[in-house]
């Protein structure tokens, strides 16, 4: 059997890429009904998140933050732009990047959106300590980092 396959003690063949995709499905699902009310969807909450905790960001940079591709972002940036959300201004040191930014309605979303966040990230912890829970990001750290590092070479 493949090493990315593996048989468990019940007989059943499993592997992580298959534990890390239905988890996805699942807290895609979960994140789309937290943030309905606010019109942002799963796919576009981690970029609103990540330009408030650093902004001014461009979009090549939230690119390489997310490790997102520019077709992606560019698609989310557009959509929580039109939701008044984001607003971008051309990079005065560079005229071919954009500056993201939260507008004022961005700025009263964001706490709504992180107590949303924090529900779905306590449903998933339920009965995970806390140095386990570290050790489960440690470890997903290094499996996209092994990744990432592939894509580079």
């Amino acid at each position: 059997m493949s090493e990315l396959w593996k048989q468990n003690d019940k007989g059943t063949v499993e592997s992580h890429g298959q534990y890390i995709s239905a988890i996805y499905r699942h807290m895609q699902v979960l994140i789309s009904s937290e943030l309905a009310p606010y019109r942002i969807g799963s796919g576009q909450y981690i970029f609103l998140m990540a330009i408030a905790f650093q902004q001014p960001i461009t979009q090549k940079a939230l690119n390489e933050k997310l490790y997102i591709d520019k077709t992606t972002t560019a698609k989310a940036i557009t959509k929580l732009e039109e939701e008044g959300y984001v607003r971008r201004e051309t990079d005065p040191a560079d005229n071919r990047y954009h500056l993201l930014y939260l507008t004022d309605s961005g700025r009263e979303v964001v706490p709504k959106v992180q107590e949303a966040l924090a529900r779905v990230k306590n449903k998933t912890r339920k009965g995970i300590t806390d140095e386990e829970y570290d050790l489960f990001l440690s470890l997903l750290n290094i499996v996209l980092r092994n990744l990432t590092e592939q894509e580079e070479r």
